[in-house]
């Protein structure tokens, strides 16, 4: 939906987004995709193990299918999954209530897909717990700091901000929805734009009704998350309006699924975490990683609903190419030549 505020870009954003999905234009193979967030998966384990973060991860993700065409439209893309060697099984409603005991009876389930392997977190206290282990080891962080300009120099990238300029051998730009504008002055242009969606936090009120792991409603494209001990609901797609109030009845929709599904298992009265943010979306829907082409200046950027998914990978990838080193996964059809 286009919210208040919405501009003539986000319009030509759209028109460009539908024109390359009537083409079938995918600039990045789905299995490229598939393929960056097994290994950003590996990493970011790995990352977890090392530094002993407890984020609140739960282990397999149930996908829900209400009706029989919905099980025939996904057909292609399991056999993109199976060809990449994923763990997935098809089931009918009562195996996958098995897996979910508090799936409501009564709502109607045609099958489900199962994906064993997939891994649910708190992306938010992944990124904390991460910043304390970094810091203790020297990184340094400038909170509060705005970048206002890049500039490419013989001695290194120009950040030029509030404390002045400051030139660095290697600037990596993962500046979400601002990547564009940064990126307008050097002669790059991105046709990124700030895709909107939501997510409420709500305690856990019984856990016996509420999701075990993760669970996707494919029609409704909403995912309900245990985290701990709170469950988390997200959706919706919005264009325009970066402080645009929120999309009441929007935010209906993500409580009605959640009583669909998983009635009396949240707390939904009291307590709530609402958000509304940004996920910077590029038409094709896959990020740009890599060299910018202009020297010094890479980008890690663009990676629209799948940001948590594959930002360990991009960012081991981008570490290794700054290195000179060769990445050990594909980024094929990532990089910015593309646009």
């Amino acid at each position: 939906r286009l919210a208040k505020g919405f501009k003539g870009t986000d319009l030509a954003w759209i028109w460009r987004w539908r024109r390359m999905a009537r083409r079938g234009a995918q600039a990045a193979p789905l299995a490229t995709l598939e393929g960056l967030a097994r290994y950003s998966q590996h990493h970011l384990q790995q990352i977890a193990a090392r530094h002993e973060l407890d984020f609140e991860s739960s282990q397999g993700r149930l996908i829900l299918l209400r009706t029989a065409q919905e099980q025939a439209r996904w057909q292609p893309a399991l056999q993109v999954l199976r060809d990449a060697g994923i763990a997935l099984r098809e089931m009918d409603a009562d195996a996958a209530r098995q897996i979910e005991p508090g799936l409501c009876p009564d709502t109607p389930l045609a099958g489900a897909l199962h994906l064993p392997d997939a891994t649910a977190g708190n992306c938010r206290l992944f990124a904390q717990l991460l910043r304390q282990g970094t810091q203790a080891g020297g990184v340094q962080f400038a909170f509060g700091t705005r970048v206002a300009r890049l500039a490419s120099q013989p001695m290194g990238v120009q950040v030029q901000g509030e404390s002045g300029t400051r030139s660095f051998d290697a600037v990596v730009l993962c500046a979400g929805a601002a990547s564009a504008a940064l990126l307008r002055p050097l002669g790059l242009r991105l046709p990124l734009a700030a895709v909107y969606g939501y997510s409420v936090s709500a305690p856990l009120r019984e856990e016996l009704h509420a999701p075990v792991a993760s669970v996707v409603d494919s029609q409704e494209q909403i995912t309900i998350t245990r985290l701990g001990q709170r469950v988390r609901i997200t959706g919706g797609a919005e264009l325009g309006g970066h402080d645009a109030a929120h999309h009441v009845p929007t935010l209906q929709h993500l409580y009605r699924t959640m009583n669909e599904w998983f009635p009396g298992g949240a707390l939904l009265s009291s307590g709530l975490q609402v958000w509304r943010g940004a996920r910077p979306t590029l038409p094709d829907g896959a990020p740009v990683v890599g060299a910018s082409g202009v020297p010094g200046l890479w980008l890690n950027t663009g990676h629209g609903a799948g940001g948590w998914a594959l930002a360990s990978g991009c960012a081991r990838a981008v570490a290794d190419l700054i290195g000179q080193r060769s990445p050990d996964v594909s980024l094929e059809g990532l990089g910015i030549q593309r646009f």
